[in-house]
């Protein structure tokens, strides 16, 4: 058996945290990673002392017909990179890669190809956080608002 190398190592993890999300749409798993060490995790969840959709089972914007990806702000949500960015510590972070996971709540499929959005990408690049990984078809890093994010070498 191969051993996983440890963009996917990650990625899996960050599936596993996404498992706790409470989003009615998408579940989301984030991880931070610096020197192979993981800093801090996040997940899609309603901020702390709310009710979860999940335990409505109400989500404002499947009920108004949003399409994914628009009008956030009308979102119960604190998204997972938010999150794990917001249990972090800045000087942690400097430099570190966030891996960024999603699954279907419905089938608990991974779904590839998803980014951040681009409110959790400002917040990304002003941690000093410089890769995100993705399950993007290539399985490569993101580069994103001419920050340092580009594509990964192996791992």
């Amino acid at each position: 058996m191969m051993r996983q190398d440890k963009d996917h190592y990650y990625l899996d993890i960050a599936a596993a945290v996404a498992k706790r999300s409470t989003c009615l749409r998408r579940h989301f798993g984030a991880i931070i990673v610096k020197a192979d060490q993981i800093i801090s995790t996040g997940y899609v969840g309603a901020p702390r002392g709310s009710i979860n959709c999940i335990d409505l089972n109400d989500c404002p914007r499947e009920k108004a017909g949003i399409p994914s990806g628009e009008r956030y702000e009308l979102c119960r949500s604190v998204h997972a990179e938010m999150n794990a960015i917001i249990h972090a510590a800045r000087t942690d972070m400097l430099g570190a890669t966030l891996y960024l996971a999603c699954l279907s709540p419905k089938t608990g499929e991974r779904i590839t190809g998803v980014r951040p959005c681009k409110m959790c990408t400002r917040m990304i690049i002003n941690a000093g956080i410089e890769w995100v990984v993705t399950d993007a078809p290539d399985g490569g890093g993101l580069p994103l608002f001419g920050s340092r994010l580009g594509k990964r070498g192996p791992g």
